[in-house]
């Protein structure tokens, strides 16, 4: 294949990953059908099975494009760093920005979540155990210099990941409440402009000796 012609492939499977995403977050996996994904890319199904697979493999690669770059990507921000809590602000923002760089990502999870992972594929829960790791790193180490307790990571991630993935997603509703008091909803968006670092002081503060 030439490089153009793989140029074209490759825009075309970005496109077919994205509207799947947008799909799946919209209807979960049991309810999206692949032919509104290929309307969505503007593509036909032939296309799809041609350049991506199945259904399964479209469900997978739309979350391991995501979460297998983001595990990559936190294990460089956080090894750019030395101290324990500096590593742990580093993993927390990286977080926050990859939420508000993927919208599709919260709903798409928390539709796992509330199903117990029925349809979650093993390769993506090795993303996410990828992602624990290291966040199991940097507490340890925090604990053996004294700066941290001793705490469970799955706990601590769970609080990372569902105070971003719920003040996305409820964003929405609260912002439907034309009765809720000024000052509430300007505090409110005081804290979404640095999510990040609010839920950084929060957990550090939780978690510190």
């Amino acid at each position: 294949m030439d490089r153009k012609r793989k140029d074209k492939s490759d825009k075309t499977s970005e496109r077919i990953m994205a509207a799947a995403r947008t799909v799946f977050a919209q209807k979960g996996y049991n309810s999206a059908r692949i032919d509104e994904i290929a309307a969505r890319a503007n593509v036909n199904k032939a296309t799809i099975y041609y350049q991506i697979g199945d259904k399964d493999t479209l469900y997978t690669g739309a979350l391991h494009q995501v979460i297998g770059h983001v595990a990559r990507d936190i294990a460089d921000a956080v090894s750019r760093k030395v101290h324990p809590e500096e590593k742990m602000k580093a993993y927390i923002t990286f977080i926050a920005g990859a939420v508000e760089a993927n919208p599709d990502l919260p709903p798409m999870m928390m539709r796992e979540i509330a199903s117990g992972g029925a349809t979650l594929p093993r390769l993506v829960i090795e993303d996410i155990a990828s992602v624990m790791s290291i966040l199991a790193g940097i507490l340890e180490a925090g604990k053996e210099q004294g700066i941290f307790i001793e705490t469970s990571p799955f706990l601590i991630h769970m609080m990372i990941r569902e105070r971003f993935f719920f003040f996305k997603k409820g964003s929405p509703i609260k912002d439907k409440q034309s009765w809720l008091p000024e000052a509430l909803l300007a505090y409110d968006q005081k804290i979404s402009a640095n999510l990040g670092e609010e839920v950084a002081s929060l957990v550090l503060k939780a978690i510190k000796q």
